[in-house]
């Protein structure tokens, strides 16, 4: 659905040029500049459509975030495994819960990102492998508990 989408989108800018060429506008400088930003909205949605096409050609589903055995769900919450390779803080405005972003891997697979609130610079060293407790709470992941290996 996606593909056709992109594919569709792709094309109309296409015939907005073949427009502009038919009324012989297309080397005046308004012809010119508006060629060019239908060519780039063509591009865009062109690229798109490769890559879903990418995508359907070599059978993997358009769905992202599915767990895998780093990530389980227990009745604590969400339990992640991996090696913390870095932590990094970002202060909230006034009212706002503080952010943490850790980044964990395996060494098999690529690094995953977390956001956590609060500041977890003291709580996740780097380079320690761990294994973390999660819950949502009013939309954002809390450290519940944490096991250093």
């Amino acid at each position: 659905m996606l593909l056709l989408l992109s594919l569709l989108l792709a094309l109309l800018p296409l015939l907005g040029i073949i427009g502009i060429a038919a009324y012989s506008s297309l080397l005046t400088v308004d012809g010119l500049f508006t060629s060019l930003i239908l060519l780039a909205i063509s591009a865009t949605f062109g690229g798109s459509a490769l890559a879903e096409l990418r995508r359907w050609r070599s059978g993997a589903s358009a769905k992202t975030g599915r767990p895998t055995a780093r990530m389980i769900a227990s009745a604590a919450g969400l339990i992640q495994r991996g090696k913390v390779e870095s932590v990094q803080f970002f202060e909230a405005h006034v009212g706002q819960p503080n952010k943490s972003i850790v980044t964990l891997s395996d060494g098999r697979e690529s690094a995953r990102m977390l956001v956590l609130e609060g500041d977890m610079r003291n709580a996740l060293p780097t380079g320690q492998t761990v294994e973390m407790t999660l819950r949502k709470a009013s939309g954002y992941n809390v450290l519940v508990d944490v096991n250093y290996s």
